[in-house]
Parts: C-alpha cells; sequence; structure tokens
C-alpha cells in the first residue's frame, strides 16, 4: 500500500497538484472566491423575484409586478460576476509577481471592458451590453486578465515605466509607473475589438462549446466526482485539486442557468457546482453522511460509537475532514470502496433526475455549510422535489455503507478486546 500510494504521488497526484498550483490557474481560482460574497448574496435576490409559494399568493403576485426593480441587485452582482472576477484574477496574479495588486486588478478590468463593443441605442447614446460581464464572458476575462497582468510585467521587467523621484508620494509613483502598461493594454485591445472588430467572446464561445457540452453530460460529472473521491482516498485534498480546473466551467453553468430564470427561459445547464453540492456530496466529499448514520446505529466499538458522536453535527453541515482522518477512511482499503461508490451513484441518479426533469437544475448559489435538503430546496428556487431526491441520496448512501462499515467495525471490536486482554495480562 505505501509503494501504491508513493507511485500515486509520484505520477499523478503529485502532477496535477502542480497543475492546480499554477501561478495562472492560481489566481484564477482565488479571482473566481473573491467574487463568492456577490455571486451568494446576488442570487437570493432571484428567490425574493420568483418565490417558490403558490402562484395566487399575494406576495407572489407581487413580486412578478415588479420583478424588474427586485433583480437590479442580482444584475449588479451575480449578473455581472465577470467583472469582479477579472479585478480578483489581476490582483492574485500581480500579487504573485510582487506587482503592485491594485494597478493589475485596474488594467485587468480595463483589459475586459474593451473585449465588449459599446452599442448606440436610440435615444441613449452609447450603451455598453451587459451579457458578456456575466459567465458569459468568464472565459474572456480570464483570458484578458493574465494578458494584462502579463503587459505589466513584462513593462516592469524591461524597465519600460515612467520613473518619477522617490520623494514623489507612493501612490502617485505607482499612477505614473502604470502608465505604459495600460497604454500598450488600451491599444493592443483597441486594434483587436475596435480596428479589426474581432468578438473575442463569440471566438471564444466556438473554441469552448466542446468542453462546456461535455462537462454538463453525465461523463463530465461522473469523472470530477471519481478523481475528488479517488484523491481523497490517499489523503489529498481532491476539491482543491479537481475544483482548481473544474470551477470555471461550473461557475458559468451557474450564471447561465440564472441568467435563464431572470429570462423567464428554460434552465439550460445540469451541472453547476451546486448540482454536486446539494446531491453528490451530501455530508461531504465521499457522501458520507451515510457512513455517519451507521456509525450512530450500528457501531459496536467504543472508538466508532464515540466518534459517531462526534462528528455527526460537522456532518450535517458538510465538514466531513473528522470522518476522512477520524476513521480513517484515508488508506482504508474497507472503506476506500463505498467512498468512490457511492457519489458515482447519488450523481448519476441525480443526473437522470435533472434531466428528465423530476427536479429543477441548480442556478442560486448557497453557503455549502447548509444541511443538504436546505441546500438543495434553496439551490434550486424552492423545489421540494430536490428535497425529496436529497433525501433518497443519503438513503443510498446509508445502505451502501452498511455493510463495509460493518466489516470494517467488526476489524476494530477485534482491535479493542486484544487491547484489552494485553492490558489486563
Amino acid at each position: 500500500m505505501d509503494a501504491f500510494v508513493q507511485f500515486l504521488d509520484k505520477h499523478l497526484s503529485g502532477p496535477i497538484a502542480r497543475i492546480a498550483e499554477q501561478r495562472h490557474l492560481r489566481a484564477i481560482r482565488d479571482g473566481v472566491i473573491s467574487a463568492l460574497p456577490f455571486i451568494i448574496v446576488g442570487s437570493f435576490f432571484l428567490i425574493i423575484a420568483f418565490p417558490p409559494l403558490p402562484q395566487d399568493w399575494a406576495i407572489t403576485m407581487w413580486a412578478k409586478e415588479n420583478a424588474g426593480q427586485i433583480l437590479i441587485p442580482y444584475r449588479m452582482t451575480m449578473f455581472i460576476m465577470s467583472l469582479y472576477i477579472s479585478f480578483g484574477i489581476g490582483h492574485n496574479l500581480a500579487k504573485s509577481y510582487n506587482l503592485d495588486p491594485l494597478a493589475g486588478s485596474q488594467l485587468a478590468i480595463m483589459a475586459f471592458l474593451m473585449t465588449i463593443a459599446p452599442k448606440v441605442m436610440d435615444g441613449a447614446g452609447f450603451v455598453l451590453p451587459m451579457t458578456n460581464l456575466g459567465g458569459h464572458g468568464l472565459f474572456v476575462a480570464m483570458l484578458a486578465s493574465i494578458f494584462a497582468v502579463e503587459v505589466l510585467r513584462f513593462c516592469k521587467q524591461r524597465n519600460l515605466m515612467i520613473k518619477l523621484p522617490d520623494q514623489v508620494p507612493p501612490s502617485l509613483l505607482r499612477s505614473f509607473e502604470a502608465l505604459i502598461p495600460v497604454a500598450i493594454v488600451l491599444l493592443i485591445m483597441t486594434i483587436i475589438t475596435v480596428v479589426f472588430k474581432i468578438d473575442l467572446h463569440g471566438l471564444v464561445d466556438k473554441i469552448i462549446a466542446p468542453l462546456v457540452k461535455a462537462g454538463d453530460s453525465l461523463p463530465g460529472i461522473l469523472i470530477p466526482v471519481i478523481l475528488i473521491t479517488f484523491f481523497w482516498a490517499f489523503g489529498i485534498h481532491g476539491v482543491s485539486i479537481v475544483g482548481t480546473i473544474a470551477r470555471p466551467l461550473w461557475e458559468v453553468y451557474l450564471a447561465k442557468n440564472a441568467e435563464a430564470v431572470a429570462a423567464g427561459q428554460a434552465i439550460p445547464h445540469v451541472a453547476p457546482e451546486t448540482f454536486f453540492q446539494w446531491y453528490v456530496w451530501v455530508g461531504g466529499s465521499g457522501a458520507t453522511l451515510g457512513l455517519v448514520l451507521c456509525m450512530l446505529l450500528f457501531a459496536k466499538s467504543n472508538y466508532h460509537k464515540t466518534l459517531g458522536k462526534t462528528v455527526i453535527v460537522p456532518g450535517i453541515f458538510n465538514i466531513n475532514e473528522p470522518v476522512i482522518f477520524g476513521m480513517p477512511i484515508v488508506l482504508n482499503p474497507v472503506l476506500i470502496i463505498p467512498f468512490v461508490i457511492v457519489p458515482v451513484i447519488t450523481a448519476s441518479l441525480s443526473y437522470y433526475a435533472t434531466v428528465l426533469g423530476l427536479v429543477n437544475p441548480t442556478y442560486i448559489m448557497v453557503p455549502w455549510t447548509l444541511p443538504a435538503p436546505i441546500g438543495a430546496y434553496l439551490a434550486t428556487g424552492g423545489d421540494w422535489r430536490a428535497i425529496i431526491l436529497v433525501v433518497i441520496n443519503i438513503l443510498i448512501s446509508f445502505l451502501i455503507y452498511i455493510p463495509f462499515f460493518k466489516m470494517y467495525d467488526k476489524k476494530v471490536v477485534d482491535q479493542e478486546r486484544e487491547a484489552e486482554e494485553t492490558a489486563t495480562m
């Protein structure tokens, strides 16, 4: 087993972890995370605008009549998430290069905005279309932000900056140092967008269309599920590794689902991150809430009786590191099997339930520490069927974990008995 773990670390988890910690991917990850408060709070206004209540209730009719006004906070937060994420990417990437983070974030926003050509509307003058400021423009926001910071780094390395005497206030000094990078980025983006009229968003759409389609399919769901649980089984934080690569795509799905709801259209995507959070990772990675219930109901060993009482509350709130390392599941040949199998089954069931219209797709980002039935109910905009699906998934997890847990618990009971016998000799 030790040799196998070393092999995985050298040939699989190590290289993937290094990819996940690559400077630009890390900046994208941290940039997306920095925008989560705006995404979470903004998405709740979708619930207010479309309350999960009967249509003939007064509050529902009021919300329908005033939906345009109610959705303004949503449109200024989650709907333009790429703008906030662009700022975060520029800040984190510049900081990783020991450049001025504020200059990096401002350059990133400018470069991103330059990819969106203003339109002239009668009576309104120039208008900036908002569609590409949301999830639709996320990939372009990433590329534009990285390009802008790399220009800043290039100018810094080649000393292509206006220098002022040291007596000048630092804020003014940094402003003048950014003049040449701003001019370069602005000129290049103007040539692309204005002179050659290249639609970067349309171009990127065509390039990533196969990826978007694949990630929203059953294989596209199962691959990250298997990888995450596989890495966790060997003590490697699977979500940190796989999520860094997959999260930008998940955010696009979530944003497009929210935009469709706000526009009164059919929800297009099955697999935003919220799908995994509320249907697959019930109790945490590996869907370990079922295992915790097994400990509470069937444990014979003193250790598992005590552990079950300790981890039930964190498990309800989707915190399962105490289970993963306390059982332990890590490097446990008995419990690794259901740890991987359960999420594959619940993900497949939830995928087909969503595709067949048995539950609404998720489109609202709610705090991940909510108990799963509540989180799923809110994430689907108040679909009571989501609660039933979560309960079914918990039951599946519980039933599959039972035989494996009993097998492992018996082993622990034998170990405890041997320890007691040794102590009394």
